[in-house]
């Protein structure tokens, strides 16, 4: 048992992977004895565990406004691209909130959508705590990206930016990237990468290369992420036992650049055109998708299950797959990787991001060369025509297991934060 206290700060209450992560983080923590709370700047849910900072009508009212301010004012500046960009124009004062005068850490996740600006991050130096930050995507340390692809502009400081219709040296990019230098200059906090290759992004940017970071990852249910009996659980989706079945998450539209979609249709009609691939015994499970109107034309038998509200349900559908394929361009630590394993199914994705910390190449799944259609379809073959599915089966459950679990994530958080406190003068 633990008589710490940690407030963790994020935009949404589990709407999202950053969100998901906050809130698994913060539940692992009070396992452990560690009295942790989560405090969020809208909350979408009625779940009592977690604290929303806009509360009453005209907190509410303001908060939106803030998040919508964001989210379509940078359509002004931003090209008609998919990747998501913030202006970080507004924020939200919480250095007078109680639960954060009485932590003893302040840990900070996802607070972008018009909650933590840079003046108002660097207003947290007030409080006197020491803060830690784990990013779930790049762009504490862009002049606005979350996701950045080959660009290297972040290792300077930002300016012409790819994304921007108006781009140039000072455009709004490198302005971003001056107003979160000076926030930074102001502000002492411990970076905390899910990822090694986010933990290595960080050190070669120009804002934060010089900060700590350390890498500890995210967290996963494993009571609920847990393997099933692939026979019975296949049958819950109505699908025959002797089927191979793969599946995929939310298919965004072809143009979807992050998330890769089009690899993932080319690789399937690869595969689907190999003489040795029985396409009759073959099934595709799409979960996540919003609707069906847009949907690509499949070779392979379809089923979409939308979204997913219980998780209990969401492991059983993992449990149901032989293989679960995740096309996705540019990713921290994907959620559906974690779940996937964690329920004991085998994972193809591309080497890229954070998925290879996770994804042992023939062992729990296949790492695919990058933007490689032949290559995610040769993952996928591989896996079809393995003798012994079981023991790769095992050795995913065992991965989450070992590295990923409540426990172990809980326990490393707990030894940064003491580490923190213990350089604290006396």
């Amino acid at each position: 048992m633990t008589d710490l206290k940690i407030v963790h700060l994020n935009t949404y209450d589990g709407n999202g992977g950053a969100g998901r992560a906050c809130l698994r983080l913060s539940d692992a923590l009070k396992a452990n004895g560690v009295d942790s709370k989560v405090l969020v700047y809208y909350k979408f849910g009625d779940n009592p565990k977690i604290t929303n900072l806009s509360n009453g009508f005209f907190a509410k009212l303001w908060a939106i406004f803030n998040i919508m301010a964001e989210r379509y004012l940078a359509k002004i500046f931003v090209k008609a691209v998919k990747t998501p960009f913030s202006l970080q124009w507004f924020g939200k004062s919480v250095i007078n909130r109680k639960e954060l005068k009485d932590a003893d850490i302040i840990h900070l996740h996802w607070v972008n959508h018009g909650f933590l600006s840079p003046k108002f991050l660097a207003e947290l130096d007030l409080l006197d705590k020491p803060i830690v930050w784990t990013f779930h995507d790049s762009n504490a340390f862009t002049g606005g990206c979350h996701v950045r692809y080959s660009c290297e502009n972040f290792h300077k400081q930002c300016g012409n930016c790819p994304l921007l219709k108006f781009d140039g040296k000072d455009d709004i990019s490198h302005k971003n990237w001056l107003r979160k230098q000076k926030a930074y200059s102001e502000l002492n906090f411990h970076i905390v990468a899910p990822s090694s290759w986010m933990a290595k992004s960080i050190k070669e940017s120009s804002l934060l290369g010089m900060r700590s970071v350390g890498v500890i990852p995210n967290t996963i249910e494993i009571d609920v992420f847990k393997p099933y009996v692939k026979a019975e659980a296949k049958k819950i989706l109505k699908i025959p036992a002797n089927h191979f079945v793969i599946m995929s998450g939310f298919m965004p539209s072809k143009n979807d650049k992050h998330k890769g979609t089009q690899y993932l249709i080319d690789a399937l009609n690869e595969l689907a055109a190999r003489p040795e691939i029985p396409n009759k015994q073959i099934e595709l499970v799409i979960f996540g998708n919003k609707d069906t109107k847009d949907m690509p034309v499949f070779p392979f038998k379809t089923t979409f299950l939308g979204t997913i509200n219980k998780d209990d349900h969401l492991a059983k559908c993992y449990a149901a797959a032989d293989v679960f394929v995740l096309p996705s361009l540019e990713d921290n630590l994907p959620n559906t990787v974690m779940e996937s394993l964690a329920c004991a199914t085998p994972v193809v994705a591309f080497k890229t991001g954070g998925i290879p910390d996770m994804v042992k190449h023939l062992t729990n799944g296949y790492l695919a060369d990058y933007q490689s259609a032949t290559d995610l379809a040769d993952g996928i073959e591989w896996l079809f025509l393995h003798d012994d599915k079981e023991s790769i089966q095992k050795e995913a459950r065992r991965t989450i297991l070992n590295h990923f679990s409540p426990t172990v994530v809980a326990a490393k958080h707990e030894e940064l934060y003491q580490t923190l406190l213990n350089a604290l003068p006396k």
